[in-house]
Order: C-alpha cells, then structure tokens, then sequence
C-alpha cells in the first residue's frame, strides 16, 4: 500500500501545507495539486462535493503524490466507509461533541477487529495498492473536528479515544459555540478568548500524542499556528483562492487604466 505522508509528517515533525477544495472541480483539484500542497480535502459537508465529485478529484491529484483527504457531512458509518472505499486516506469529521461519538468514528475508520468498517475498497485497492486489505488499518487516519461547545468541554476525553489519529479545529463554528453568537464566525481569530480556546484543544492533542490541525484564512495566520505546535494547517479554499485572485487582478487593471499606466508582463504559464 502506498505510504500516507501525512501520517509519516506527524510521526516525523514535518508540517502539513493542506489545501481545501470546495468548488465540486476535478479541474481545480488537479491545478491545485500542482502547486505545492502536501494534501487536499475534498469538503463534502459545506462543499459543491458528492462522493462522485471526491473520487473525480482523488483521481485528478493523484499523479501528484498529493494526499488525498475528504471532510465527510456527518458521523454516519455510509458516507465515511464509502469515502474510504474511493480512496481516502483521511477522513475530518464534523461535530465530533463526546468520546462516544469519536468511538464510534474510530470504529466506521478500521476493519476488524479495531472497527467495523465494511470491507469493498472498490478504488482504493486500485489506487493504493493491492495490499490495501492488510495495510489500511495502519494508514488511514480519522480527525475528529472540535467546534462546539460542548466538544470543547470534552476535548480531554475526546483526545483520548483509542485510535483517533488526530484533532481538526473548524474555528468558524467554534467561534459561535464558545462566545454564544457574540462573535461573527470567521477564521484567523485573534480574540484572547478564542486564542485561548485554540491553545488549549491543541495542548490537548499535543498531550494525547495526536495530530492537531487549524482551518486557516491567510498564510500569515498558518506559519504562526505552524509556530505553536500546530502539525496540519489549511490555507484557505479553492473557491477563496480564486475570487481573491480575481479581484486582485481585475483592480489592478482597473487602476492602470485609470492611470493609464501600463505593465510589462510576460504572463502566467498557460496563458494565451
């Protein structure tokens, strides 16, 4: 079976540079993969992405050496075996709130006798490797996101689940947890609170011996979250990259031409 070099990251101190594909593009997948990230979600709970969508994009990276990771809609035992089945040698899970529920997401990950995954790696015995049967259940790895409440009151007893591989933490929907809708939900926060907050699931995970990740907005905020101990960063979304991108150049041009001013430019490598 293929090695998962995320895990071999964690095991070995390396950081995770992961980018996140919401747009429902095989396409966009395949550009993004081309430019430097170590692995790639497909988000399948907020995303354009079904499950056809994620195989699409798993086999647009693969050529890369991307990892290839999926957020699922929810902890149901289906759509996370099915995922796995596809190709996924991660799986982020939403809403994880208990150790009851964390076991149970540890246990839809693993065949037995770790879990009771269902066995019919119908891809993924293709694209990982004929040994896949043998090998899955040391590879893979489940991350349990934290983003309420009430999975922060349990983040202790959450971390300590037998086989979680590690913690992801979506700050939007922490943010409205912890402060009650006092503060907006967005990424990159730098509010005591929530800074505090965000130390703490990771010392947590740190002190479990799990992998610890953060949904970031902005590079800037990435390298610092790198700098506190954080081992898997996301920079932002295929969706975001590109509007930010876009808008970027359109007001550009826009204040060339009110300048009329102009720019030599021999243009980006694939263009007419």
């Amino acid at each position: 079976m293929i090695d998962n070099r995320l895990r071999r990251n964690f095991e070995t101190g390396v950081p995770t540079i992961n980018g996140w594909l919401s747009m429902g593009s095989a396409f966009a997948a395949e550009v993004l993969a081309e430019q430097g990230f170590d692995s790639l979600t497909v988000d399948m709970q907020h995303g354009l992405n079904e499950l056809k969508d994620a195989v699409a994009a798993f086999q647009a990276i693969r050529a890369s050496g991307v990892v290839p990771l999926a957020r699922v809609p929810w902890l149901e035992p289906g759509i996370i075996m099915k995922t796995l089945d596809v190709g996924a040698l991660g799986v982020i899970c939403p809403m994880i709130n208990n150790r009851e529920q964390a076991e149970r997401f540890v246990s839809f990950m693993r065949y037995p006798p770790e879990g009771i995954r269902s066995f019919g790696p119908t891809r993924a015995a293709i694209s990982a490797g004929a040994d896949y049967a043998s090998k899955a259940n040391g590879q893979v790895m489940g991350l349990a996101m934290v983003e309420t409440l009430e999975g922060y009151g349990n983040i202790d007893e959450i971390v300590s689940t037998p086989g979680l591989d590690g913690i992801y933490i979506g700050p939007a929907d922490l943010t409205i947890g912890l402060t009650k809708g006092r503060l907006a939900p967005g990424f990159d926060r730098e509010e005591e609170e929530m800074l505090t907050a965000i130390r703490r699931i990771l010392e947590a995970a740190k002190g479990a011996g799990i992998l610890a990740g953060l949904h970031c907005g902005s590079p800037e905020y990435a390298a610092k979250a790198i700098g506190w101990g954080f081992g898997l960063i996301t920079i932002s979304t295929d969706a975001r990259l590109l509007a930010s991108m876009a808008g970027e150049k359109v007001a550009k041009t826009r204040a060339l031409i009110a300048g009329n001013g102009t720019e030599e430019s021999s243009g980006p490598v694939g263009s007419y």
